[in-house]
């Protein structure tokens, strides 16, 4: 079966390690569990899937590899893509376990690994990395809920001022426009401002 007859829902991983004996090897377990997986043996090689258009659903990212450190490409998915990913390393650094850490890592695993010891790792990090999304999301939507409550104050205060209303009646002049141009409050709200900004400016 290749990847593109995997159903959508098959997780995607992005694996990235200089050993290609290693790679080949994570590779294949991965697959063999069920994961659709993506391979690089550089941050260069994985800069370039991504450049592609790959957007996995998890990265597993080894520290040391030659040239570009593994650590520079975690930060680029924390920063840029909001992918999650876990690092993979030969040992066990406090400093670059603390700065994986800082740059959103989900675990931190020392090799040697198997599939055994990683696809419960896999599993929890995929996990996480859904309910991180999830409230990404809310807290997007509770934002967009601030700022257009925000703006129907504002023009509720400005149709007070401009046609000396009490708050109740310059709410309902606002509601009343909403529906007679069949838009949003928050739009008609918007509007509002930006006309007062520009009658001001």
């Amino acid at each position: 079966m290749t990847s593109s007859d995997k159903p959508p829902s098959t997780p995607h991983l992005l694996l990235m390690d200089d050993d290609r004996l290693i790679l080949a090897m994570l590779a294949s377990g991965l697959r063999s569990a069920g994961y659709q997986v993506s391979t690089a043996e550089s941050v260069d090689d994985a800069e370039a899937l991504l450049a592609a258009g790959l957007r996995p659903d998890l990265a597993l990212i080894d520290v040391s590899v030659p040239g570009r450190s593994g650590l520079e490409l975690a930060e680029r998915l924390h920063g840029l893509d909001h992918i999650p990913f876990l690092m993979l390393s030969a040992y066990s650094d406090t400093a670059t376990v603390e700065r994986a850490s800082d740059f959103g890592a989900l675990g931190y695993l020392v090799k040697p690994l198997d599939i055994v010891q990683i696809k419960p790792a896999v599993q929890a990090a995929l996990q996480r990395s859904q309910e991180i999304e999830a409230l990404r999301q809310t807290r997007a939507q509770l934002q967009a809920a601030l700022n257009s409550d925000r703006d129907i104050n504002v023009a509720t205060g400005i149709a007070m001022m401009q046609y000396r209303l009490p708050r109740a009646a310059a709410f309902e002049l606002l509601r009343s426009a909403s529906r007679s141009q069949r838009r949003k409050l928050s739009e008609v709200a918007a509007q509002a401002i930006e006309a007062c900004e520009k009658l001001h400016g």
